[in-house]
């Protein structure tokens, strides 16, 4: 599991604040009863004794030891069925009194005795759709949902999908880096998060985001007073990093330096990086300097999207 650290940081502290809520209403709830029904204060003292009389209870003479123990447990039944009687006379549910998880699986914990829970597993898969940029888009697009139907050339649009849909299926921090390239309104922020959606699935720590933002960010970053201010790391170190729309930021002497530590910086740290643009080659060629091209070029998987805006023959 590769969930990042902040990602896994938030789902503990959700876990822990849920947990001591639920403590705090449980006490609540007993207080309130036990102001009711006085009568409860001394039944529950009782039961909250079983635990110590059955230890006691094991010493001893062994051959009596199953008659001490049916003994205990008659004493138990019939005071938890007068507790019962009690709250039901007093208008209350028989569980008011119960403390009421979540997850009755593992207790709202986040683990069991086979390892993490499947709820906690859900949450962090959750937050860390949350914290990557694209969570409304990651909530709509799926390779599931995305049509070949539009696409005049089917079988090149095809190709384009399987490699996508099999280049989440087999993730790896050696994948390639991958740069799609075609106009706008074909499909690739859809297979972009498609991809995002699977890996974030299989537990791997995801960050999208559009290039307009990043290099915003990375602007904002240079008059950070403090470092919870400081909020590129992320880009830099996150196992897959997808920026969408490159070239549709204002391209500044900053903003392609910030291009070029971002994408080298990943590049020599093994880490894949998958961009999409609406630019041609040769947009590309003159929007950014030499060495950018040359990396995305020479060093990325070229992905070609062909057809007409997917959102104007669907209109």
């Amino acid at each position: 599991m590769s969930f990042s650290k902040k990602v896994i940081a938030s789902v503990r502290l959700e876990y822990d604040e849920r947990l001591a809520r639920k403590k705090e209403e449980y006490e609540a709830r007993i207080n309130y009863v036990h102001s009711k029904i006085p009568q409860l204060i001394k039944i529950d003292n009782e039961l909250s004794k079983t635990g110590v009389k059955i230890f006691s209870a094991s010493f001893g003479d062994k051959e009596t030891l199953s008659q001490r123990i049916e003994s205990l447990k008659k004493e138990n039944f019939e005071l938890q069925a007068k507790r019962a009687s009690l709250l039901e006379k007093a208008g209350f549910p028989l569980d008011y009194t119960n403390f009421k998880y979540d997850c009755e699986v593992c207790r709202d914990t986040g683990y069991t005795h086979d390892g993490i829970c499947p709820c906690y597993r859900n949450a962090l898969v959750r937050k860390q759709i949350e914290q990557s940029g694209f969570a409304s888009v990651i909530d709509k697009c799926s390779f599931e949902n995305f049509s070949l139907d539009y696409y005049p050339n089917k079988d090149s649009m095809k190709e384009v999908l399987d490699h996508l849909r099999d280049y989440a299926n087999n993730f790896s921090r050696s994948s390639s880096s991958l740069l799609l390239v075609g106009a706008t309104g074909l499909g690739k922020t859809h297979l972009s998060a498609s991809v995002a959606r699977v890996l974030i699935e299989n537990g791997h720590d995801v960050v999208c985001e559009s290039a307009q933002n990043i290099f915003s960010n990375f602007n904002k970053e240079r008059f950070a007073q403090s470092e919870s201010d400081l909020v590129c790391d992320k880009y830099l170190e996150a196992e897959l990093l997808i920026i969408d729309d490159l070239g549709a930021e204002a391209v500044t002497q900053f903003s392609v330096s910030c291009l070029y530590n971002l994408i080298n910086t990943r590049l020599n740290n093994g880490l894949p990086t998958i961009a999409s643009t609406n630019l041609s080659s040769g947009e590309i060629k003159k929007m950014y300097n030499d060495r950018i091209t040359s990396r995305l070029f020479g060093e990325y998987d070229i992905l070609v999207f062909q057809g007409n805006d997917i959102r104007k023959l669907k209109k």
